[in-house]
């Protein structure tokens, strides 16, 4: 573990000292190198903070149901809520094959 810290620091001293030199060698050459990457970071930043497509969309204007719709939404409820089990139109028609009891399971 300690061999990889002094790997680290070493390789981070020989970065700060070649910034430096190009530095004081050449200004202009340095902050044409990290203008490119500095506006990368910069459009990226600014496209996670400002999304497009999100958030400003056009929204339907809210329209204010009437009185007796809101009955009708209070009896639906009222009536959903109450039974605890819901009620279909639907019924079994026995079919007009005979039953076969030795085909059936005991248990089903």
């Amino acid at each position: 573990m300690k061999r990889h810290a002094i790997v680290f620091w070493v390789a981070a001293a020989l970065a700060v000292l070649g910034f430096l030199f190009m530095l004081l060698d050449q200004p202009l050459n340095l902050i044409k190198m990290l203008l490119i990457p500095f506006l990368v970071f910069g459009v990226v930043f600014l496209l996670f903070k400002y999304q497009p497509g999100r958030g400003k969309s056009r929204k339907a204007p809210k329209i204010k149901p009437s009185a007796r719709t809101m009955e009708k939404v209070a009896a639906a409820k009222k009536t959903h809520t109450a039974g605890k089990r819901k009620h279909y139109p639907f019924q079994v028609i026995e079919g007009s094959k005979g039953k076969n009891d030795d085909q059936q399971p005991k248990y089903h």
